[in-house]
């Protein structure tokens, strides 16, 4: 008896110091080996959503999981880390919309039975759910630019619509804003109480899943959710680029880039039968079934674990998921490696950039407002801002994903003010091309901003590989690409 309670101490021992030291790897506080070129050996994963559980090879699944996000336990986040005597003073949050509806449906299948209501004893639940139906369901006393004061606050549809925003996109985004409120308001204090208009920044696409993304974060962020404060600004292009979205060069980085993704297609004998047998089952030309875009409705069926559908030829099933999830993953790392992406995600990403230094600038002069902004876009609004700040081994933006930009001033030295960037709460900063050295010489956990605006205003078209081109519009418009 003796000897098994001994042995027993000692397993609850063990266990504790491999959960302490597994701690203090996690926050960073116990040194890893580095590689001869002085980044760390785990620099990789930190990029990464890293759950414990990641598998050692790439699987399809836990890819697909990831992309999912389905709430579940509170999230660790590393927002708001910094020395004590820093200051922070704005930040500037990119948000994908939450879980949607598919956009697209496989050809003679019937759709998804996924309910766009809004119902408190459903899962996944948030403790404000209940309250924000009630305010949104009152009506909007807010300033919305046209078009947006036509959209609907909330989805409210038993069979949801094309592209409508679920029950666990609403939760996401509240769990995103509660999640905010704790570090940017209750511990740095960066909105008063009686906090104004002018204070927040907010813009969003045309679409109900955005609109209502932006009104579920504010919602579990803001102390008070005021309606007459707030103003949402409508922005058409998807790209986030207001008056400078004309630019040529763009457009043919994304003819060459569609091109690639085109003959890699063509090189996957395997995805090819797997879309053969689909258009069997279903009963359509295999051309009509790929141009459905398959993978965007099976992704619903996969993150609501809702059947995959059958017809009298047979059942489109889990196998088929993988091989054409797997092809997805595959071509983002052929995007990485053939770089053709990477000069249409700069000129893509640029105005959004320029936009977000210019904010961050007036903000370093003394500036009150907008020290809050919030931009509710789309994948295709995160991805190329990803790839042009170098951030090449993040993945393709989740349902719910969030690009945080933070600026901080030094309370010992008042004029120098530094940035970090996170994305999905991990500290990516280090990891973009304008910082990645900046560690080696500086022990600040963060970026100058100099950096920053340095790389938007200058690096940015260096990287594109024309020594002519010095600004936007020249690089947009510059001959012979």
């Amino acid at each position: 008896m003796l000897f098994r309670n001994r042995f027993l101490l000692l397993l609850a021992l063990a266990a504790l110091l491999a959960f302490v030291s597994l701690s203090l790897q996690f926050f960073h506080l116990t040194p890893v080996s580095t590689a001869k070129n002085g980044v760390s050996s785990k620099s990789r994963k930190r990029i990464m959503p890293d759950p414990v559980t990641e598998p050692p090879v790439m699987d399809p699944i836990y890819e697909a999981l990831l992309y999912c996000n389905i709430p579940s336990v509170a999230e660790r986040s590393m927002e708001g880390h910094a020395p004590h005597h820093f200051k922070l003073i704005s930040v500037h949050v990119f948000i994908r919309h939450g879980d949607r509806y598919p956009l697209y449906v496989i050809p003679k299948t019937k759709r998804p039975e996924i309910d766009c209501t809004l119902v408190a004893n459903r899962k996944p639940y948030h403790p404000k759910l209940e309250a924000f139906v009630s305010h949104m369901s009152k009506g909007s006393g807010a300033s919305f630019e046209s078009p947006l004061h036509s959209l609907p606050l909330y989805p409210n549809h038993p069979l949801c619509e094309m592209g409508e925003l679920t029950q666990t996109g609403v939760v996401q985004h509240l769990q995103n804003g509660q999640l905010l409120r704790d570090i940017y308001l209750k511990k740095h204090k960066l909105l008063p109480n009686d906090w104004s208009t002018d204070q927040l920044y907010l813009e969003t696409t045309g679409k109900s899943r955005t609109l209502q993304s932006g009104l579920a974060l504010l919602y579990g962020f803001l102390p008070d959710f005021d309606w007459k404060k707030i103003h949402f600004r409508h922005q058409p292009s998807a790209l986030f680029c207001s008056g400078n979205c004309y630019c040529p060069v763009r457009n043919q980085y994304l003819e060459k880039e569609q091109r690639r993704q085109y003959l890699l297609r063509l090189k996957n004998s395997q995805l090819e039968r797997t879309y053969e047998d689909m258009a069997r089952i279903v009963d359509v030309p295999t051309k009509q079934l790929r141009a459905a875009n398959p993978i965007d409705s099976m992704l619903c069926h996969f993150c609501h674990n809702v059947s995959f559908p059958c017809t009298r030829n047979g059942c489109i099933d889990m196998e088929h998921f993988k091989v054409i999830k797997t092809h997805q993953i595959e071509d983002e790392r052929e995007r990485r490696e053939k770089k053709l992406y990477l000069g249409y995600a700069l000129l893509g990403a640029h105005p959004i950039l320029n936009q977000t230094i210019s904010r961050m600038q007036r903000t370093a002069e003394g500036r009150k407002e907008e020290v809050f902004a919030l931009y509710s876009a789309h994948d295709v609004t995160l991805s190329p801002v990803l790839s042009a700040l170098g951030l090449m081994e993040a993945r393709f933006p989740r349902f719910a994903a969030r690009l945080i930009f933070e600026l901080w001033q030094d309370r010992e030295k008042p004029s120098e003010h530094s940035v970090r960037i996170l994305y999905n709460g991990v500290d990516v900063t280090f990891h973009t091309s304008f910082c990645q050295d900046h560690h080696k010489h500086s022990s600040k956990p963060m970026c100058p901003l100099e950096n920053l605006v340095r790389f938007v205003k200058r690096d940015m078209f260096v990287a594109l590989g024309s020594s002519s081109s010095t600004n936007y519009y020249d690089a947009c418009h510059r001959e012979g690409f």
